[in-house]
């Protein structure tokens, strides 16, 4: 039999080969691991090209038309989740490429939304380095968000998981998305308001649409203009749903207290991002589903997979 080889794409953790059984193929399948993302699609063309399978994670390479053009030796794709608005779906099935995805146990998204809400009210991480730094004890008096209202942008699976932890705290929750409906929000326990209303009343502002055709710039200058200049907003979905350009300049001009943000519209986030250079703005690598627990889940699901398709059986979880 001939031997596959697989590459593991932007493993920026080091981690893969360690949490998954890949010796269960090692048999059948030679694995290399790309730690570094690609300079870009030429830079993965070239690097990819002799790959049979690749074990993609989720919207970090995209895999457009192009680029599966560019691979013909690629026959299994693999990303994590069961959705990946980075790949070319219709040319996957055009070049008769597997496509299958993995599922996630649980979304650890919403304690990092929560994090960030903690770290703009409570400056945890900001004072921590202060005292390591020898700085002096206690300049910075926190915002309570116990009595404060959050505004929840869409209320789906994730939106109700931060809306009931939320209230755990004592904060008062309304939402707003396109399709949202009264008895959605009643069935959740949270209040129903129109997108101006959660604007322009919400102490903090979190964002939790999928990314799509109608979401992207759902959030732009007049919405932010509408919030008080005491609020915040939280994005840990996706970066495109924001303008951020309308939200850096609303930094800038401090028309809103801060932001905390984990998504952005390119990423890595160039190292000479203005965004980076805000001190009322919390930042942090898209780190919203990266656990342990979680990668071991998806590549763990990979290596099933794999093991599948290379036995010539119906590979699990497929998507084209």
């Amino acid at each position: 039999m001939t031997r596959l080889r697989c590459a593991i794409l932007d493993d920026y953790f080091q981690i893969a080969l360690s949490v998954a059984d890949w010796p269960r193929i090692k048999d059948r399948v030679d694995v290399t691991v790309f730690d570094q993302p690609f300079a870009g699609e030429a830079d993965a063309a070239a690097k990819l090209k002799d790959f049979e399978i690749v074990c993609a994670m989720r919207e970090r390479t995209a895999f457009p038309r192009t680029l599966f053009d560019a691979l013909p030796k690629l026959k299994l794709l693999i990303t994590s989740g069961m959705r990946n608005a980075a790949i070319d779906t219709e040319a996957a099935k055009d070049r008769k490429v597997v496509l299958c995805g993995t599922q996630y146990s649980r979304d650890p998204t919403a304690a990092l939304t929560i994090g960030l809400i903690l770290e703009l009210t409570r400056g945890i991480g900001r004072e921590n380095a202060r005292m390591h730094a020898g700085e002096p004890w206690q300049t910075f008096a926190g915002t309570e968000i116990e009595g404060k209202t959050l505004g929840v942008i869409g209320l789906g699976k994730l939106g109700s998981k931060v809306a009931g932890i939320a209230k755990a705290l004592g904060m008062n929750v309304i939402a707003w998305s396109p399709n949202l409906t009264p008895e959605k929000c009643k069935e959740v326990g949270v209040g129903y308001a129109s997108k101006e209303e959660l604007f322009s009343t919400a102490d903090i502002v979190t964002i939790h649409v999928v990314l799509g055709p109608r979401s992207r710039g759902l959030v732009g200058a007049a919405d932010l203009a509408r919030m008080k200049p005491s609020a915040y907003l939280v994005n840990s979905a996706r970066g495109p749903i924001v303008d951020e350009d309308a939200l850096l300049e609303a930094l800038k001009q401090k028309k809103i207290a801060g932001a905390g943000i984990d998504v952005f519209s390119v990423e890595p986030l160039p190292v000479d991002h203005p965004f980076r250079k805000l001190d009322n703005l919390v930042l942090t690598p898209h780190l919203g589903y990266a656990t342990r627990e979680g990668l071991q889940t998806h590549y763990g699901q990979m290596v099933e997979c794999i093991d599948a398709f290379t036995k010539g059986g119906e590979p699990p979880r497929r998507l084209a």
